[in-house]
Formats: C-alpha cells, structure tokens, sequence
C-alpha cells in the first residue's frame, strides 16, 4: 500500500516552498487519489496505529505525524536564523524544536547558502552585530551544487541563498528564530518580527571545520546521508529495478524524489513518482520496488 499526500503550496517573500508531506497541525498533509482519500496524515495515524507509523513511532509522538519534507525554490535570501533544540523549545514555548537537513536538488551557477560562524564569537558580539546589521559578515557561506547535503542541527544560524531548489527534511515545526532579515517587508507589506533575545539564548557561536555533510554516492543501494533523533535519510540512486527489503524496520517511510522519475511498487498498489513528489509508505509493509523510467531516478529514502 502506497499513501500519496497531497502538496502544499506556500509563496514566500523570497520563492516559495511546496510542502510534500506534513504533520504541521496548522498545514496537515491530506491524502489524495489512493488508499485514505480524504484523510489528514493525523486522521490516518489515528485510524491505522502502529501499522502505519510502527511502534515506536506511535509511542513517541502518539497521533502526531513527526515530519514535514517541503521543497524550497529559492529566489532571494531566505531570513538568517535558527532553531531551538526540542528541550528548549518544549520549556521556553510549549511547542517542538527544530532539526533539519538540507538536499541541493539544484543550483544556478554561483549558489550558495550560508551555515555555521565563519569564526566563534561572543553572545555580545553577535548582538553588536545585529545592531549594526554586519551579523552576514561572520557566517560562513559555501557554494553549493546538485547532491550536496547539509545537515542543520539546534543552534546552528543558517540562511538559504538565491538560485537554489532544496529537498527540506526536518521535525514537523516552525519554531524559528528570526536573527536577521535585511529590513524588508513580508508580503503583508510589513516587516517581519526578529527574535534577538531568544536567538541569543539557543545559538552555538563556535565555528566548527566542516558544515558540508561528506558522503560517498554509489548506484543501486541505499547511501546513508543523515541520522538523528529525529529522522534518518538515505539516498537511492536506482539504475535498474530494486527492491528494499523493510522487514526488520519499525517505521513508516517516506520516499522523495529528487531527480528523474520511475515507478513504485508496494504489495498490490503502485504509483508513479518524479521529482518533486512524495510517496508514504506505511510500517506494516516489508519491502518497496523501484522501477526507473529509464534515465535517472533519485529517491530520498526517510524513516524515523
């Protein structure tokens, strides 16, 4: 069985983003066109239990989907800031922190996006800085090219650059940080609020060696790019028909294509997949197919 979420779109003052699959409570994914037509992702967690989620999954985070996966298309930079770990987040607001990861799905020539201090400062610095509006002048920038991986933990200031198209995985939260967003308006016309006092609070101001997650690509088997408390990523770069044994696996999973286009198979369903879509595949299967078009078909491979 195959679940297919229906996208979100949202525009943006610097692009827009297309949410593929969201347990936001304010922007739940719903169904469409398949098995649990109709429903949210929640509705559907409280209908299939621990088949669709598996059991640890339902224990942690009972009728709440965990993720939001979204593509950016980015034409202007994206607010500097950062995200609250889970704890702070939970004891300062009642609400989830935020841990994300960043695929380059494609770059223009000379994209960039910045993440991580340039060199460690001090908590007045920093408030100096956003004072004066140099605060860019120490984050480290990188130029980014399709497959680069990012992986954006708690604390990390970071700002997406015009010219890129970004897979986004992360927990299913908005709480953002706003450090910086070079005095323009929102689309409201009005400028959006900064959150100094609390960026302050949760930032990590030491510069560390490497922000770029290194990882080596191979064909046809599954390639670890990312794993945390909150999600594990894998990448599946698929030349010629696979299949993915799940058994041993306790966890829903989710499949985002990132390049070119095949089929997906599961049990008695299938269902067409090309970049830009989402598919979900529920715990209680025990394998998935990948059946190229033809050319290139890469699939971003997400459970918890």
């Amino acid at each position: 069985m195959l679940y297919r979420p229906d996208p979100i779109l949202r525009p943006m003052v610097w692009g827009s983003e297309l949410w593929v699959l969201s347990g936001y409570a304010e922007r739940l994914s719903v169904m469409s066109g398949g098995p649990g037509e109709g429903l949210t992702i929640n509705q559907l967690i409280c209908e299939q239990g621990e088949r669709l989620v598996g059991r640890e999954c339902l224990r942690r985070f009972g009728d709440s989907f965990p993720l939001l996966i979204k593509f950016l298309d980015v034409h202007a930079p994206l607010s500097v800031q950062v995200h609250p770990s889970e704890e702070f987040a939970r004891e300062r607001q009642g609400l989830h922190g935020k841990t994300e990861m960043w695929y380059v799905v494609d770059a223009q020539p000379g994209a960039g996006l910045m993440a991580g201090f340039s060199r460690s400062i001090t908590p007045d610095e920093f408030e100096r800085r956003i004072a004066d509006g140099s605060i860019t002048d120490v984050i480290a920038r990188h130029s980014i090219a399709a497959g680069d991986v990012f992986f954006i933990p708690p604390g990390r200031v970071h700002a997406l650059l015009p010219g890129s198209y970004i897979a986004e995985i992360q927990q299913s939260s908005d709480s953002t940080y706003r450090i910086w967003d070079y005095n323009r308006p929102g689309l409201d016309g009005k400028l959006r609020p900064l959150h100094t006092a609390l960026a302050r609070e949760v930032l990590d101001y030491e510069a560390h060696s490497d922000y770029r997650t290194v990882y080596e690509a191979r064909k046809d088997a599954p390639v670890p790019l990312v794993s945390c408390d909150w999600f594990t990523t894998s990448m599946l770069d698929i030349t010629g028909r696979y299949v993915m044994d799940l058994s041993s696996l306790d966890s829903f999973v989710v499949l985002t294509c990132v390049n070119g286009s095949g089929k997906v198979i599961c049990g008695s369903d299938s269902a067409a997949l090309a970049r830009g879509g989402c598919l979900l595949v529920p715990a209680c299967e025990d394998s998935v197919t990948f059946e190229p078009d033809g050319g290139t078909f890469k699939v971003l491979i997400t459970h918890v």
